[in-house]
């Protein structure tokens, strides 16, 4: 201690005293009031701020959370100390932390730790920062990071953040409607509702002689194609069916294919029944319910029989004459709603 005192008296600076001292073999009592001296006097070294960017906030907004620490003497501070995982937040979350560190020389070096920080929670309507324990030392020539030993700590302040809301705090207290009873209208506004309703009913009617022509309109539009073009497009067809080489067995199947699309285009376009996509059996019901039960019999035999021959094993398949009888039926078949 006597060393101390010569350094303190010959104007030598405090920290640069301590590290010139050799170390002293005393027992565990002294060494603990030297390590306390020494902590209160490197404490006032270590100069600790904190601070918000904003003081109140709305829900999901950020801001930040700033600690300046002002080293000065030859201290430092343990950084790890002002880590995210040390923050003590209150229904806070931590978007992410920024540090800076700038050596301003002759031992003085500044920190700035920038807490980015928001909050999804109206309770409390208050969020607190509790305070944080850093710890400091005295930085000496060649000294190793597992060699630091804390000479104390020094505390940073806690700070508050209030959250604002455009609901009143006491919810049961609150009046979102006034109590006052509402004005009674002049009689001249009470004789306009009557007029008023009786104007809307009077445009409805309009808009729906509208809807009703235009739904004619569409379906005027939609109307069957005229038999000399269904007749047409028909012969056509069969023509290019007769066309196929219904030696192979392929070319049978491409015919009872082309043979059962010919007679669906017939059921829709001739007999109103929209076939497309309908079993032989569904087929019968859709024609018995329009009036065609007499055709709709053997429509279904011979649709039945190009399913068969169409999806069918090969020893099934048709022959060449019963192909070309299938062929005329469907000729015959379809002259029949040609009345």
């Amino acid at each position: 201690m006597s060393a101390g005192l010569f350094a303190l008296s010959a104007g030598i600076a405090w920290p640069a005293a301590i590290a010139a001292q050799p170390p002293q073999r005393t027992g565990p009592p002294a060494d603990r009031q030297l390590r306390a001296a020494e902590a209160a006097g490197l404490r006032d070294f270590v100069a600790v701020r904190s601070s918000v960017d904003r003081s109140a906030i709305w829900i999901g907004d950020r801001f930040s959370f700033i600690v300046d620490v002002d080293c000065s003497h030859g201290t430092d501070i343990l950084t790890d100390d002002l880590s995210r995982d040390r923050l003590q937040l209150d229904e806070l979350d931590i978007l992410g932390v920024e540090e800076t560190r700038e050596d301003r020389g002759d031992g003085r070096t500044v920190y700035r730790f920038t807490y980015r920080l928001t909050t999804y929670s109206f309770e409390p309507a208050a969020k607190r920062i509790g305070e944080m324990r850093l710890r400091y030392y005295v930085r000496r020539p060649g000294q190793r990071p597992e060699d630091i030993e804390p000479a104390g700590e020094v505390v940073v302040p806690a700070t508050m953040v209030f959250v604002r809301s455009l609901l009143p705090d006491d919810a049961n207290n609150a009046k979102y409607r006034s109590e006052r009873p509402p004005v009674p209208r002049a009689a001249a506004l009470a004789m306009l509702q009557p007029i008023g309703i009786g104007l809307v009913i009077v445009s409805i009617v309009p808009a729906a002689l509208w809807m009703v022509a235009l739904q004619r309109r569409w379906h005027h539009r939609r109307r069957r194609q005229s038999v000399r073009q269904l007749r047409h497009d028909e012969r056509a067809s069969l023509d290019d069916v007769r066309a196929l080489d219904i030696e192979a067995e392929a070319g049978r199947r491409e015919a009872f294919d082309r043979l059962s699309a010919l007679v669906r285009r017939h059921v829709t376009g001739a007999w109103g029944v929209s076939a497309d996509g309908l079993t032989p059996a569904e087929i019968v019901s859709a024609l018995s319910a329009e009036g065609k039960g007499e055709v709709s019999a053997e429509a279904t035999t011979f649709l039945d029989a190009c399913e068969k021959a169409r999806y069918g094993r090969s020893e099934e398949l048709p022959s060449r004459g019963a192909c070309l009888a299938a062929i005329d039926q469907a000729e015959q078949l379809i002259g029949l709603g040609r009345s």
